[in-house]
């Protein structure tokens, strides 16, 4: 599969300098593995202050995963609701998923459309990157976009017991407004959605391979 080039800037660095952020930089001294899981890797370094001193830092090693923003042609959007084990309770959210080894993040957003929701897209979009824990994990999450849906057989993973609905902006917004809605990258999903509709952020949609 031929993805299209949609690399973005850095919009972080003010400057093209390397040595711009020296003074905020921290460098790995020695890394130790504390826990390897299924697709979780932890790890515990210690690294060199800006400073001159020392001090550890705790954190996860994550594959990566996307996130999708299925537009139906009426303009409302597809979620899911799934049980969250680790905070006890049922989640609104866009669909998502991580990363297979040697898979791109555009295949792994067709797969895990139709995997979790039976909807497949004429068309997708590439929105950008989102890093939702950076204190502690390496994780970065892609959004994308995707709008000509068709729907038809869901494929999910054993153990995996996903309930779809259909939602408008509308409604998404009035569930977070409540605070009933509260997972981090679905909020930034309906951030791009927002501006992308009131023409201050773009999407260039490709069609699907």
């Amino acid at each position: 599969m031929n993805s299209p080039d949609l690399s973005l800037p850095n919009a972080v660095s003010a400057s093209d300098d390397v040595d711009a952020d020296v003074h905020l930089r921290e460098d790995k001294l020695s890394s130790e593995q504390v826990y390897r899981g299924h697709f979780l890797d932890v790890r515990r370094d210690q690294i060199g202050l800006p400073d001159g001193g020392t001090a550890q830092r705790e954190y996860i090693v994550h594959p990566g995963a996307v996130m999708i923003v299925p537009l139906l042609d009426d303009g409302r959007l597809v979620v899911e609701r799934q049980w969250r084990y680790p905070v006890e309770r049922v989640m609104l959210e866009f669909p998502a998923g991580k990363l297979d080894a040697g898979e791109s993040p555009w295949q792994c957003a067709i797969r895990e459309l139709i995997e979790e929701t039976g909807y497949r897209a004429a068309e997708w979009a590439r929105a950008g990157i989102l890093h939702n824990a950076v204190a502690y994990s390496t994780e970065g999450i892609e959004v994308w976009f995707a709008r000509g849906l068709t729907l038809g057989e869901r494929n999910l993973d054993v153990g995996e017991f996903v309930e779809v609905s259909i939602a408008s902006a509308e409604e998404l917004d009035e569930l977070a407004s409540r605070g009933e809605l509260t997972d981090a990258k679905t909020l930034i999903g309906m951030l791009w959605l927002q501006n992308w509709r009131a023409g201050r952020w773009s999407l260039e949609w490709h069609p699907a391979p």
